[in-house]
């Protein structure tokens, strides 16, 4: 199976840095910043990254304008919300936005990684059909 290329965003260094060892013992490949900006910086040099792991709560943008801004900007990562208790309407909200899936903290590392391949596969299948569709088009117009 091929290595997920994943983002976590998230404004609490420990966790962060925890969840970041717990996925790369998992042979997950992460990249990890500290707010929604940060996220969009990494997206737009990074066009590896499949899945964004991102949390709901944070200071200044926060994970709807974060999630927002991705889908707009980058249509097909696919992004999973990472939610407290008192969030769970917010993590709905953005699955109507567009997040594939949201997970509550503290979340396990193992449901996490199956939700995350979950998404990767999803997203090699649009590209896959993007690129299919790209080379019908240029082969009809040859005919």
């Amino acid at each position: 199976m091929k290595k997920i290329k994943l983002l976590l965003v998230d404004d609490e260094k420990p966790f962060l840095d925890t969840i970041t060892k717990r996925l790369e013992k998992r042979d997950v490949s992460v990249s990890a910043v500290y707010g929604g900006k940060e996220a969009l910086d990494e997206l737009e040099k990074n066009k590896a990254v499949e899945v964004v792991v991102l949390d709901v709560k944070m200071p200044g943008m926060d994970g709807i304008q974060t999630l927002i801004e991705i889908k707009k900007r980058f249509p097909l990562v696919e992004v999973i919300m990472l939610t407290g208790h008192a969030t769970i309407e917010t993590a709905i909200d953005g699955m109507k936005l567009g997040a594939f899936d949201y997970l509550m903290k503290p979340c396990d590392i193992d449901v996490l990684v199956s939700k995350a391949n979950d998404a990767a596969s999803k997203k090699r299948i649009h590209e896959e059909k993007i690129t299919e569709a790209r080379i019908r088009e240029i082969t009809e117009r040859r005919v």
